[in-house]
This record gives C-alpha cells, sequence and structure tokens, in this order.
C-alpha cells in the first residue's frame, strides 16, 4: 500500500496518475476530497485530513509500506516554516508507529552550507525530520520543474507572453539545473521501489545549467517570440514580487517566497542519483518541448462539456482561461435526436455557409487573403460529408466523431492559434417523453504573445456577436430539422435557451 500526499498538487495530481496507471494499491490524504471527484481511479483510497491532524495521519498510515510526503505550506499566509516543521513531526512520529518501510520526500536543491532562503531551510529541516522516523528515506531535491502548470513554468510563460521588453532583475541571472516533470516523476516511482537499504538524499536535475534568462529566451524561442531583456542590478526580492502580481497570475506572497529561493544558486553538486538510478534527464530545450507538446495533446484530448463545468467560475470579458488558452464557450438546449441536432453542424462552411453574418465572414475572408492568407477559397470537399484533415473554408477538420463532436484548427493567417469546436450530448431533461440534447459551440485561442492577446480582446465583441448567432441558427435548423438549403426565416430563440 502506497500512501500519497499532495494528490492535489501539480507533482502528487500527475504521480496519482501514474501509480493508477501501474495499478498500485493507492491511498490519498486530502483536506478537500471533492477536489478529487471524477479524477480518480476507483481502487484509490481517499483519506480525508490534514497533515497537521494528528489522528487524521495516524489512520491513514495504517497499513502502508511507502509514504510519499510532497506537503509544504509555501502559500499559507502564517509562518510557513513553523507549519511545515509541525506537519513533518507529526508525520515522522505516526510513521514510526504505524511501521512505514519508507519515505519518499521531494525537498528543494540548494547548498546546506550557504546562507539560504527561508523555504529552501524549511525544505531541508523538513527532510531531516523525516528521516528521524526511522523509516528508511529518500530526499530528492530538485531545482525548477518544467512542466505546464508547475509554478516556475508558469512563471516564465506569463513574462515571455505578455512582455516583448522586460527590465530584468539581477536574480534572472542566478543559475539553476532544471529537470522535467517527467524525469521528476520518474525518480519519485523509482525511490520507492529501489533497494537502498539506507536513508539518502539526492540532487536531481538535468543537465544544462542555465539561468532564467536563458529559460525565458528558450522558451520565446520555440513560442517564435521576439524579446528584449535588460538587466538591472534593483528590485528586491519584495518588490520584484508585487511586479510579478500585476503581470503574471502568481500570487504576490507566493511570487515573493519563490524569488527569495530563485537568489540562490540551485545545482546539482553530488551526482550520485545519475549512478544509483538508471534514468537520464532531458535537456532544457527538450523539456521545453515536451512542456507545450504534451499541453497540446492534454488540450486535444479534453472535453469542454467537463473542463467548462457548471461549477466552473462565471466567464469575464474574453471568456475563460484555461492555461494560456483563452476559451469562450457556448451551450443550447435543442429538442432533437443528435442526429438532426448534428446535420447542420456537420454541413457548415462553403456553400452552406455559417448560418450567421456570412457577411462578415466573407470580409475576414478577404482581409485574410489581402495578408498572404488562405481565406475562404478553399471551400470544403463534400457539401454533406466530413472527415479528419478535410479543409473547410480557412479551417481544418481536426477531430471529427459522426452526431457527436467537430473539432476545427484555424489555418487563417492569426497572431496566435485557433479553434472551433462543436459538440452535441443529452441533455437533462425533467419529461423522459421529450428528446432533448445540448449543443455546445466552443471557440479558443492561444495567443501568441502580447499581439495575440491584443487580437483576441479586440475582436472580441464582434466575435461574440457572430458565434452567438452562429449557434441560435444552428439551434433554430435543428429543432425544425431543416437541410442546409432550407431558409432560417424564424426566431432563433424558439429553439432553445443559450447561454
Amino acid at each position: 500500500m502506497i500512501l500519497l500526499t499532495g494528490a492535489t498538487g501539480y507533482v502528487g495530481g500527475r504521480l496519482m496518475r501514474r501509480f493508477e496507471a501501474q495499478g498500485r494499491p493507492l491511498r490519498c490524504l486530502v483536506r478537500r476530497p471533492a477536489a478529487l471527484e471524477g479524477r480518480i481511479a476507483q481502487t484509490t483510497q481517499i483519506a480525508i485530513g490534514d497533515a497537521t491532524d494528528r489522528e487524521a495521519v495516524a489512520q491513514a498510515l495504517v497499513g502502508v509500506e511507502v509514504a510519499y510526503y510532497l506537503v509544504h505550506s509555501m502559500g499559507a499566509p502564517e509562518d510557513f516554516e513553523v507549519r511545515d516543521r509541525l506537519a513533518a513531526s507529526i508525520f515522522a512520529e505516526e510513521a514510526a508507529r504505524a511501521g512505514v518501510g519508507r519515505i519518499v520526500y521531494l525537498g528543494g536543491l540548494g547548498d546546506a552550507s550557504a546562507e539560504l532562503s527561508a523555504h529552501l531551510r524549511s525544505r531541508h529541516e523538513v527532510g531531516r525530520i523525516l528521516a528521524s522516523s526511522g523509516a528508511t528515506t529518500i530526499e530528492l531535491r530538485a531545482s525548477i520543474v518544467i512542466g505546464s502548470g508547475s509554478l516556475s513554468f508558469e512563471l516564465i510563460r506569463s513574462l515571455v507572453e505578455r512582455l516583448p521588453a522586460m527590465i530584468t532583475p539581477r536574480w534572472v541571472g542566478v543559475l539553476a539545473q532544471p529537470i522535467a516533470i517527467e524525469d521528476i516523476l520518474d525518480y519519485l516511482v523509482a525511490a520507492g521501489d529501489a533497494a537502498l537499504p539506507t536513508s539518502r538524499v539526492y540532487e536531481v536535475g538535468g543537465p544544462d545549467r542555465v539561468s532564467y534568462g536563458d529559460l525565458m529566451r528558450e522558451y520565446a524561442r520555440q513560442r517564435g517570440l521576439r524579446r528584449f531583456m535588460l538587466s538591472v542590478p534593483v528590485l528586491t526580492p519584495r518588490l520584484s514580487s508585487l511586479w510579478l502580481r500585476l503581470v503574471t497570475p502568481l500570487y504576490a506572497e507566493v511570487g515573493r517566497k519563490l524569488i527569495d529561493s530563485i537568489c540562490h544558486p540551485t545545482c546539482v553538486e553530488d551526482d550520485s542519483a545519475l549512478r544509483d538510478f538508471a534514468i537520464r534527464p532531458l535537456g532544457v530545450s527538450a523539456a521545453i518541448a515536451r512542456a507545450l507538446e504534451n499541453e497540446d495533446r492534454d488540450f486535444a484530448e479534453t472535453r469542454w462539456s467537463d473542463a467548462l463545468s457548471s461549477a466552473a467560475p462565471a466567464p469575464g470579458f474574453g471568456g475563460r482561461r484555461l492555461g494560456n488558452r483563452l476559451v469562450d464557450s457556448r451551450v443550447i438546449d435543442v429538442e432533437a435526436t443528435p442526429a438532426r441536432a448534428f446535420a447542420p453542424i456537420r454541413r457548415i462552411g462553403g456553400a452552406a455557409g455559417w448560418y450567421a453574418f456570412d457577411g462578415l465572414w466573407r470580409l475576414r475572408g478577404l482581409l485574410d487573403l489581402l495578408i498572404g492568407g488562405v481565406g475562404l477559397r478553399r471551400g470544403r470537399r463534400d457539401p454533406e460529408a466530413l472527415r479528419v484533415g478535410d479543409t473547410l473554408d480557412w479551417w481544418r477538420v481536426e477531430a471529427y466523431e459522426p452526431d457527436r463532436r467537430l473539432r476545427l484548427a484555424a489555418e487563417m493567417r492569426l497572431p496566435g492559434r485557433a479553434w472551433l469546436e462543436f459538440e452535441v450530448e443529452p441533455a437533462e431533461r425533467a419529461d423522459p417523453q421529450c428528446s432533448v440534447v445540448r449543443i455546445r459551440q466552443t471557440a479558443t485561442f492561444h495567443p501568441a504573445g502580447l499581439a495575440g492577446l491584443a487580437y483576441w480582446y479586440a475582436i472580441y465583441p464582434l466575435h461574440a456577436l457572430v458565434f452567438r448567432g452562429m449557434i441560435r441558427a444552428i439551434a433554430a435548423r435543428a429543432s425544425r430539422g431543416e437541410t442546409v438549403e432550407a431558409r432560417a426565416d424564424r426566431r432563433p430563440e424558439e429553439s432553445g435557451v443559450v447561454r
């Protein structure tokens, strides 16, 4: 039995999926079980409690052979060092009582002999406390973790995407030894299984020693962005964190603690991890490329009916923001079968047009032609049938499931990448005799830097008008069961409720 703490966090959530994919017996200690609802395997056990709740920790550790400690309180408003010390002490004592054989802990890189930040001092102290439990404790110390969603990577992304020119403080030039998220997961899994008789501290990192500035330049290169950085010997960590709050999603207090740590070199000095584990981490360039590739794959596999649930916060101007993507999604309920509701979606584009404001679509196509794009001249291969890879005016069919789903990728000239997706699914209805389906239309934009953001927000009012009219017209046709040539001369609002 494996106990995993921090399963709702960035590393812990991915480690949980690794163990579930391997079919390992797994128990997760979480404060908010609702955060894992719908995300865990049926075989995964949930133990409810906080790491500072001794009784909850004791119950969670019953029958556990290997415990993963991925807890820290950097975002806590109170003294996080005191809270981390308390949680680690309780965990170590209860692990000793439960007879846990091994504890695996993910800490932070930093020279223990140097004057460390409070964050790194606390990370090292937690490792020592856990080792006092008597269980074989494997502490992995890592620097920057590169992966879509990690705190450091999102900081880099936000700065590069939003700022064409940056005045950077001195800490941007401090060296670190980043590691890809896939590699840190490999180390964590291996640390739980390896035949290591005594407690050990392993320093883990990729092969490259780089600064945050180097990482920003490499990210910009791979995203095709030109960025200018001017380094100045000012901006204290506190001032930097306040500045980051203005230009990134980073919470200022977490940002200050993170920057405190960035001010110290975090490089591997002991390479014993390369000798004891058969893991060869990726370099920085490959790690960033993998992060962007994985993000695209995860996005492609996302069903917006799940990602944009009714529990999500209401969108503001410009829609919702999911990672680096801007999402504008609308739904409408229609009395129709899935096949009838999907028919106008399947026939969209080409000679049939786009059902609303076709004059604006033609104008946009003309503008695209003038700047060297494909415009609307390609039309479509067949007025009725679609298949993956088909061109459809300035779009290309990226995913197609008959009577259920169509996703189009834009091939027009844009300062970024765009998708338009339609989904048809059964809607909840009190009357079982009435066949009602829900049509979801989602426009998504992945902006390329500041120009992309400016483009999205500038056209959003017009964009909202056009796409609102489109989904209503699709609903009207689906409700009446009309063919593509039929006139949509009745009010679309008669067919459903759009939001």
